[in-house]
Formats: C-alpha cells, sequence, structure tokens
C-alpha cells in the first residue's frame, strides 16, 4: 500500500484543478440539490472476459469529498461479484483454480468491494468540446477472494481467503460525438484510452493463500481501451490488457475483456 501514497500526492493538485473548473459550470448547490436524484446504484457492468470469466458490479454510490464547488474528490463504492466462471473452475485433483487472480489483479474494476478515486482531466479550453484529450487517473483499494492451496487432505486447502489489494493506472483519453445515423440530437460519445496499470498486495498475504509462491505482491501492466456510449442506445467497451510484469500463477491466455455498462438517470 505505501506504494499507492506517491501516486496520489503526486495527482492531488491535477484533481483539485479538475474539480474547480467544473464549479464554474454549477449555479448553486440549491439548484444543484433540487436538479439531481441521489446515484445511488445508478451504474455498473458486466465484463467478460475470453477465458470465460464473468464479473459484474454495481456501483453502490458516487460522492465528493472536500469543499463544495472548489476542491473535492471524487470517490466511488462499488459492490459485485466476481470470479463466477462459465468454465470449471477447479483443476484436476478437485482443487479450486486461482487463474482468476490474474485478470482481478490488472482490472481496476473488480473485487467483491472497491473503494477508488477515478476521473478524467480536461484542459480549460476543453472543456465544453464534444472532441477532446485529457488525463485518465483511477486509483484505490479493493478486496479479492483467492482460494488456498495445499495437499488435498489439508482441511483448508479449497477455503476461500479476501485479501486487500491497493491499485491505481494513469494514461491519455480521447473521444469525440457519436450518434446514430437517424436521431443527430442524441450524441454520445466514441473514446480510446491508454493507461498504465499496477497494483500491490502483502507478499504474504499470496503466501497464506499460494505456499510456494515467491513474489513482493507487486504487478504492473499496459491495457487499451475503446467503447462508445450513446444515452439509450448503446454503452460497451472492449479491453485488452498485457503485463509487464507477469503474476506467477499460471496462465496461458492473452486477457481481452469486452464489457456492457448501464447508467439509470
Amino acid at each position: 500500500m505505501k506504494c499507492i501514497l506517491p501516486f496520489f500526492w503526486w495527482l492531488w493538485p491535477a484533481i483539485a484543478g479538475s474539480q474547480a473548473n467544473d464549479s464554474l459550470k454549477m449555479p448553486n448547490a440549491a439548484v444543484r440539490i433540487q436538479a439531481y436524484k441521489p446515484e445511488i446504484l445508478s451504474s455498473g457492468f458486466i465484463d467478460i472476459i475470453n477465458n470465460g470469466q464473468l464479473n459484474a458490479s454495481a456501483r453502490f454510490i458516487r460522492l465528493y469529498i472536500g469543499e463544495p464547488y472548489k476542491f473535492c474528490l471524487p470517490i466511488s463504492i462499488y459492490s459485485g461479484v466476481s470470479s463466477n466462471n462459465f468454465q470449471n473452475q477447479q483443476i484436476p485433483g478437485g482443487q479450486r483454480s486461482n487463474e482468476h487472480l490474474v485478470n482481478s489483479f490488472i482490472n481496476p474494476l473488480g473485487g467483491l468491494a472497491n473503494v477508488s478515486v477515478d476521473g478524467v482531466i480536461f484542459s480549460k479550453r476543453m472543456q465544453v468540446k464534444v472532441t477532446r484529450i485529457g488525463f485518465l487517473y483511477h486509483g484505490g483499494v479493493r478486496i479479492l477472494t483467492g482460494y488456498k492451496a495445499g495437499l488435498l487432505s489439508a482441511p483448508t486447502t479449497g477455503n476461500p481467503v479476501n485479501f486487500l489489494n491497493g491499485f491505481g493506472t494513469g494514461g491519455i483519453y480521447f473521444q469525440t460525438g457519436a450518434w446514430e445515423r437517424n436521431n443527430a440530437k442524441n450524441v454520445g460519445v466514441f473514446w480510446i484510452a491508454c493507461r498504465y496499470i499496477f497494483c500491490r498486495t502483502s507478499g504474504k498475504q499470496l503466501k497464506e493463500i499460494l505456499p510456494d509462491i515467491q513474489t513482493n505482491g507487486l504487478y504492473h501492466g499496459w491495457s487499451v481501451a475503446w467503447g462508445v456510449e450513446i444515452n439509450n442506445l448503446v454503452n460497451i467497451k472492449i479491453v485488452y490488457y498485457k503485463y509487464v510484469k507477469q503474476p506467477e500463477i499460471d496462465y496461458s491466455l492473452p486477457i481481452y475483456q469486452f464489457s456492457f455498462n448501464y447508467s439509470l438517470r
């Protein structure tokens, strides 16, 4: 978790500037409270990974910590079900596999619970444009689940173990307009994002799950993603992940992710 702190310390001024720019477009607190409903269980996603894994999660709430319309930190709380495979999750001998952790480590939106800060920072000149480029950031902590490996005769073998994982991402985000052929009034966005991802888990904690693993718990890699979001029509994305430091857990497939996102407004 210590490696996460310098990331947020460096990102702090940028987040403050972004939130201050957004406040210029808001008339006052009273009007905003009347105009918007609480963002409780208002959005989420369903991820399908190419190895058969299914991740489903909903954003429980999105709130801001700090000074209204000055400096504030956007915090999202996700809760969901991960590691629910279409395929058999057991390896020969009847033990549960930990292969799903390879996907969980590099996917920022995962875990039984996920508390994170995320957003895109645009320059002042590009705030009102549809086509624009910005800095993408996302970081926080989450709870992941592994299955204890060991001898079949051991009573704890196969038991689920929940553990904390800290993560952070940063990269470039580009968007432009997108709309249905016969409905140019409903303009959405087409976006492309390139980002670098890292996560950290206690090496001691991972060794409790996989006694033979040799790791410091730090993994990192990059991803390229694109998506289309048009209100009341479509909200999908496709992501390709590539590890720079690969986890010691055995796996053979490249990681592709196809997501259906939803938003209720």
